[in-house]
């Protein structure tokens, strides 16, 4: 499998919302969340690892891959709302999400205001620490993270970033920074794991900790030797962990309604 087997174009978020999947239309779904400046093209190798024991769909949030966004970037809150009510648009939810970087912030808030739509949750490099929340900080941080992921990251990272344009990314970024995500968690009360490599620069082990402390009901996994993009880097290591969660919480999913084929 060299590549997503189908893509969704869904009327949502006041949009046309994108996402690609990989997997059997019958097997438990994962919807994966997507970081900063990020879209579906960097969930390849994970959703592949997955399959076929799951079907794996990445959606581009809006301004995002290949989903159409407003002129202005949106905050993690519209971000969420804008999942939410995609997830309702396709028939999804409650369902499994596994969330990289920022795009653990959005899940989370997800859960503060759509409960219903959260299952299962991998929180896999979430940010930002409390300690650290500043642009010169983190991109410091995440040039430490560059020799800690497969150089075959670059190309999808470099066609998604020019997607959404330095100023959506910059703007969201900022956002992202705002956000008290601490603040939140306790709201999110399925079955969550944290999943940290112990090379991620931008998501210390103390940071990763609290954040599973908070959770009503987490547990942390450390990857030995892995970075920040478990998900493309370490994709059977995440797709191991988002098994286990799975199965540990008897969870079936469900497959939703596709929307129209490109």
């Amino acid at each position: 499998m060299s590549r997503w087997d189908s893509h969704e174009f869904t009327a949502a978020a006041g949009t046309r919302v994108h996402a690609a999947a990989l997997g059997p239309y019958d097997a438990p779904e994962v919807v994966c969340v997507h970081g900063l400046g990020c879209s579906y093209r960097y969930w390849l190798p994970f959703a592949r690892a997955l399959a076929p024991r799951t079907r794996t769909v990445a959606v581009d949030l809006p301004g995002f891959g290949r989903t159409p966004g407003p002129d202005q970037a949106l905050d993690v809150r519209q971000l969420s709302l804008a999942l939410a009510d995609w997830l309702r648009a396709t028939g999804r939810g409650p369902t499994a999400l596994v969330a990289n970087s920022i795009g653990c912030q959005i899940v989370v808030d997800l859960a503060v205001h759509a409960p219903e739509l959260v299952g299962p949750v991998v929180l896999n490099g979430p940010t930002f620490d409390r300690g650290a929340r500043s642009l010169l900080t983190q991109a410091a941080r995440l040039l430490r993270d560059v020799p800690w992921e497969r150089p075959s990251l670059a190309p999808p990272l470099i066609t998604s970033y020019a997607e959404c344009g330095a100023r959506r990314a910059l703007h969201t970024c900022l956002y992202a920074l705002r956000d008290p995500v601490e603040d939140k968690l306790h709201r999110l009360r399925t079955p969550a794991v944290v999943a940290r490599g112990t090379r991620d620069p931008i998501v210390p082990e103390a940071w990763a900790r609290e954040l599973t402390a908070l959770l009503p009901q987490g547990r942390l996994v450390s990857v030995p030797g892995a970075g920040h993009a478990m998900n493309f880097s370490a994709p059977e290591a995440l797709a191991r962990i988002t098994l286990d969660l799975l199965r540990g919480t008897g969870w079936g999913g469900t497959s939703g309604a596709a929307g129209t084929s490109p």
